[in-house]
């Protein structure tokens, strides 16, 4: 089956960036930790990650990919590459005016996501705030790369090339792992390390451009460059682009909403982040990677009339998620503070940095699958050139995630903006869901209904069997990274070990569906 070998190549490249990521944090936190120079920087970052986000995971997977794939299979690779060369002028002209306004602007617009980073400055030094706009001045022009590489990437994919786009973010990483690495050689003031870790980011971003320009000619995929005009299949992108980038981008959203909130009390930033990235973990791994590759897969049968075979490729991404997501989900659910303190708790994030992030961790697994099934779900609707619906329903789901966030947080505490944004996730799914069955566009087929309960049922005895090896193993825990990251590997191998043994007594899955997920005929 095309579909899992492609999810495969995209998912052992973005586990090799979401692994490093994950180094990037834990050095990041050893030298930041939770303090408020972190929070600026992170700030500072959200801006154009947020855009990046929502134009590389959303406007061009949900809009450009169906109309490129179109012009492959109905008027061939010319007018591809010419609508490809408009789209791509558009896009230039469009992000680089608002990476010059909020340039301009940004003193002011970053209050939208930083407003509670404290303004005032001791004698002869800059404020927190004022540290964090000068850093995102800094990392602004990442999304104007990021963005044109979106497009790059969605040409790669619709040609089932998925391992240079998918590979580009390690990049990012590699990056800023040299300059904390640099820092360990030497006593660095953090406002220099975290403008050092800003200016990274940027010059990471040119890299991943010319990485995918480079694989763009090597496949030998023609992409020519006009003046910017409004022709009418720009307008038509656009037209499908703007609601796909707002929908699809519902998580990150979400997230920035809670974002926002949080700077209102010193270190909730941090401790939101550094949660947030170790559940982006399995979402990047297992969810964006069979969103990506399943809308290619759906717009080419979609577009052949394949009907049945588009309604088994969603079918078997629904399977294979779930039998991915739960597992981590539970995982995440029970051993929270294991976790956090085995990874992070050293140098400057101490056990209070460990409990707080914990208590985030614990409500954002809740709201795992929610992420990975909009991955899924988003798809279905994209590959029928349909962006309104999951633009109505992200909008719902981004109010609910606001009033929610706003109330949970000065009721439960910080933690509460990690439970709104996951009650607004399962909202989005839920809405997301109805439309498609309502549609005829979802019906799952038996398979699935069988398989489906076997894998709750060993994800939850996973679940057990991880609750008693971590508390069996936190008191051993020193804060000495070798025993510690041993001890984390050591239980989770035998949390995975249990999943995939109680997958096999409860026949969730087998042996013969690796071996017919890796044929190399398509289902």
């Amino acid at each position: 089956m095309k579909l899992i070998r492609s999810t495969a190549i995209i998912s052992f490249f973005t586990l090799m960036s979401r692994i490093l990521g994950l180094v990037r944090d834990i050095l990041t936190a050893n030298f930041l930790g939770a303090s408020v120079i972190n929070d600026a920087l992170i700030t500072a970052t959200k801006l154009p990650n947020l855009f990046r986000r929502m134009f590389a995971e959303g406007a061009f997977n949900a809009a450009f990919i169906p109309l490129y794939a179109k012009r492959i299979e109905n008027e061939g690779d010319d007018q591809a590459a010419q609508f490809a060369g408009e789209a791509l002028s558009a896009l230039l002209f469009l992000v680089a005016l608002i990476v010059v306004g909020f340039q301009i602007t940004m003193p002011w617009t970053l209050n939208l996501i930083g407003g509670g980073l404290d303004k005032i400055a001791a004698a002869g030094e800059s404020s927190v705030y004022e540290l964090a706009v000068v850093y995102a001045r800094i990392t602004m022009p990442y999304l104007l790369m990021m963005s044109l590489g979106a497009l790059l990437s969605g040409m790669l994919n619709t040609h089932n090339r998925f391992a240079m786009a998918a590979f580009v973010p390690v990049l990012y990483n590699i990056v800023a792992i040299s300059i904390l690495y640099l820092a360990t050689r030497g006593e660095m003031p953090l406002e220099k390390l975290a403008l050092y870790l800003s200016i990274g980011m940027t010059a990471s971003g040119f890299l991943q451009l010319a990485a995918l320009i480079y694989a763009l000619r090597r496949a030998g995929i023609r992409l020519p460059l006009y003046r910017p005009r409004l022709t009418p299949a720009v307008k038509r992108l656009w037209i499908l682009g703007v609601p796909g980038m707002l929908s699809a981008g519902i998580t990150h959203i979400n997230i920035m909403v809670s974002h926002s909130i949080s700077t209102l009390q010193e270190g909730a930033p941090s401790w939101l982040y550094y949660s947030d990235r170790l559940y982006q973990l399995p979402l990047g791994i297992i969810g964006i990677a069979m969103g990506v590759a399943l809308l290619p897969a759906l717009s080419r049968r979609l577009r052949a009339g394949d009907d049945a075979g588009a309604m088994s490729s969603m079918n078997r991404a629904l399977e294979i998620t779930a039998y991915l997501t739960l597992p981590a989900t539970v995982a995440l659910a029970v051993m929270p503070e294991f976790l956090i303190g085995g990874l992070f708790e050293r140098g400057r994030f101490g056990p209070e940095d460990t409990n707080q992030t914990a208590q985030a961790l614990h409500m954002f697994a809740y709201g795992l699958p929610a992420f990975v099934l909009l991955k899924v779900l988003t798809p279905a609707f994209f590959a029928r050139e349909n962006t309104k619906t999951p633009m109505i329903y992200a909008a719902i789901s981004a109010v609910l995630n606001l009033c929610l966030g706003a109330l949970m947080f000065f009721t439960l505490g910080f933690f509460g903006l990690a439970l709104a944004t996951t009650i607004a996730g399962w909202t989005n799914v839920v809405l997301l869901s109805r439309a498609l069955f309502s549609n005829g566009h979802l019906k799952l087929d038996k398979r699935l209904k069988l398989r489906l309960p076997r894998i709750i049922a060993a994800a939850l005895v996973m679940g057990v069997v991880t609750w008693f090896l971590a508390r069996w193993a936190q008191p051993m825990l020193s804060g000495h990274i070798v025993t510690d990251y041993l001890l984390l590997l050591l239980v989770c191998a035998l949390g995975l070990l249990s999943y995939i043994i109680f997958s096999f007594i409860f026949r969730a899955f087998g042996m013969a569906d690796f071996r017919y997920a890796f044929r190399r005929t398509s289902e």
